[in-house]
């Protein structure tokens, strides 16, 4: 028997690949404005929409004119591979007035008819690759909890495995809009939700006004991470309506995502709302109350909340709550991004009621809190090219022909360049892999694996070596699990129309849609996939070819220190600054480590002082610390 999701319906009515991208354009023939894409593919949805509403659907789906949810009658377009995808979707009432810092509100309002937006919903952040959009510092509403579907259009008859997707950005930009998951839901028959949430001080803040002198009278303080949990619960209420199997829920999400997949795996309240989670490049640092308003910048913590109040020129003292809420949206984005932020900000904060009081970490290890439901987590080989791959301290640009053709971008040392990539990135597959698949297996956890994306077969051309310069960068998996390009123009040379990347396709889709219905990933020509083991960490190389395979190439942070000790690639300056990134930048800060290294060798060197004296010599000479193109 086939039938639609349908047949259950109401009968009522990236910033820094944006700079390599313009390296690009030249060999594009018609290049286009990211505003013009978005208007174009809003006028897009628009039309399938009303083409769905007035020509009906097709005789395998019946007649129906929508999907009943809770928050009402929602109108699905058509998507590509014979999927349907409903956007726009509130999933709780906005968070505005008393509702900011506050815990989400239920939106039930069934008989309502919701149409797609004229504009990209998005919660308030700063301009960005991530937004989507051209021009204006500060994007998006506070009315922002929305949720897109994705399913396909004809299934089998069965609830089919559901997935949630949880958006990147270090938790500070992004939004549901950004991605396509119509391939994905038709290739793996699941039922795909993608979802906003509060960002940046709006999604994680904590104030003496807000919660008592103590900071622990009323201890909310994880507002972003509330929003998922609201999104889960309306996926639980909801999803059938789809096709979805809201007994079988995973939840998945890239960088900052990965980082609040953990923060949902540690809560004490999201037992039951999901069954399956994979945690893609993320890690599991978590500030304390304290840490996060950070008094007197007594901590090495940037933009906490006492810091943002004198931004605003409020005082810390006085400020009531209602003072704090009526500071205009902009405002308040204002005085927190024009504030410096070269290490730490309030990203997950351990309020003691969304996530307990240890530390996400310390959570994960503890049993008390473990779901012991399948989990996946693994990196990508070259996460920091995204960054190190614009910085000029690393690269060299130069006009051959005239400043009216892009630039030609090459790294200047390529071997100190690989050194430095290879370092950092295993030192974030440490802390986003390592560290908290050790720390789950303690707490009972069992169906345990880890992977990481190793494909680096971008075309390259006489402008830019993206192979090199970037390879498998942080987020580039993410087009594989789409089946489509990402980011505007630079997503064609990332997700390049190439049998190599057809096959890494295949490779991730499956693996991932195996994952979601089975609770273990699978592989093209049956390739074991082993639980993960902390005595024998080993993980899933995904590649293509002979190079998809297992690996038990782990160095820990240890080895890596004593290598960077022992290179001659780098100068001691270099050196200490790398430990530095080591031992800080990603997951639990180990201050102490990077102060008695090599028995103080680095002790007496100011890494944060001496980054901030390379990046004001780099925007002296260049007018700027990146390539903007």
């Amino acid at each position: 028997m086939i039938r639609s999701p349908i047949g259950r319906l109401a009968h009522g009515p990236p910033v820094l690949l944006a700079r390599i991208a313009q390296v690009s354009l030249m060999i594009k023939e018609c290049p286009m404005t990211m505003s013009s894409v978005f208007k174009l593919l809003a006028i897009a949805g628009v039309a399938a929409c009303l083409a769905s509403c007035s020509t009906g659907v097709p005789e395998t789906v019946g007649t129906a004119a929508g999907v009943q949810t809770s928050s009402g009658i929602v109108m699905g377009a058509s998507g590509p591979e014979q999927t349907l995808v409903f956007k726009d979707i509130p999933f709780a009432k906005p968070p505005v007035g008393e509702g900011r810092w506050s815990a989400p509100q239920p939106i039930h309002q069934p008989d309502a008819v919701i149409l797609p937006k004229s504009e990209m919903v998005m919660c308030p952040q700063p301009q960005s690759m991530a937004s989507g959009t051209d021009g204006g510092d500060y994007l998006g509403s506070e009315d922002c909890l929305y949720l897109d579907v994705y399913a396909p259009a004809v299934i089998e008859d069965k609830s089919l495995p559901v997935m949630l997707w949880i958006h990147g950005g270090s938790n500070l930009t992004g939004h549901k809009g950004t991605y396509d998951f119509s391939r994905l839901a038709a290739r793996q028959q699941v039922v795909v939700v993608v979802i906003n949430y509060r960002l940046g001080p709006f999604g994680w803040f904590v104030h003496p006004a807000l919660n008592g002198s103590s900071l622990s009278e009323s201890p909310l303080a994880n507002f972003g991470t509330l929003d998922m949990i609201e999104a889960l619960k309306w996926t639980q209420h909801n999803v059938a309506a789809f096709g979805g199997d809201k007994h079988n829920v995973t939840v998945f999400g890239e960088s900052a995502g990965g980082r609040n997949v953990y923060s949902l795996l540690a809560s004490p309240l999201t037992s039951g709302l999901f069954h399956k989670a994979i945690a893609q490049s993320g890690h599991v640092r978590s500030l304390t109350p304290e840490e996060a308003f950070n008094a007197g910048k007594q901590w090495p913590v940037d933009r906490g909340s006492w810091e943002v109040l004198g931004a605003l020129a409020l005082d810390n003292n006085t400020a009531t709550a209602a003072d704090l809420r009526g500071v205009d949206a902009t405002q308040l984005l204002r005085a927190y991004y024009e504030l410096e932020e070269d290490h730490i900000q309030p990203a997950v904060i351990a309020d003691g009621v969304v996530i307990p009081r240890e530390g996400l970490l310390a959570a994960l290890s503890d049993p008390k809190y473990a779901k012991r439901i399948p989990v996946m987590a693994g990196t990508t080989r070259d996460e920091v090219t995204l960054w190190v791959g614009l910085n000029r301290y690393f690269v060299d640009i130069s006009y051959p022909f005239s400043r009216l053709l892009p630039a030609r971008m090459r790294i200047k040392d390529p071997a100190l360049y690989d050194f430095w990539v290879d370092s950092r990135s295993r030192g974030w597959k440490l802390s986003a892999v390592d560290l908290p698949l050790a720390a789950m297996h303690s707490a009972g956890y069992e169906a345990l694996y880890a992977y990481r994306f190793d494909w680096d077969e971008q075309p390259d051309n006489y402008f830019v070596a993206f192979s090199q310069i970037l390879g498998a960068s942080h987020a580039s998996e993410i087009a594989f699990l789409m089946g489509a390009p990402m980011y505007g123009a630079i997503g064609d040379y990332m997700y390049p129309d190439t049998p190599s990347a057809e096959e890494m396709t295949l490779v991730m889709m499956t693996a991932w849609g195996r994952f979601a219905h089975e609770g273990a990933p699978e592989l093209p020509r049956a390739l074991e996939w082993p639980q993960y083991a902390p005595e024998a960490p080993a993980f899933m190389r995904l590649d293509t070819g002979a190079d998809l395979g297992i690996s038990d190439d782990v160095l820990s942070r240890e080895v890596l220190l004593d290598r960077v000790a022992e290179t001659a690639l780098l100068n001691e300056l270099e050196k200490c600054l790398l430990v530095w990134e080591l031992v800080t930048a990603v997951g639990l800060p180990d201050y102490e480590a990077y102060v008695d290294w090599q028995g103080g060798r680095c002790a007496t060197v100011d890494a944060p002082t001496e980054k901030r004296r390379i990046r004001a010599a780099l925007e002296a000479e260049y007018g700027d610390a990146y390539y903007s193109g």
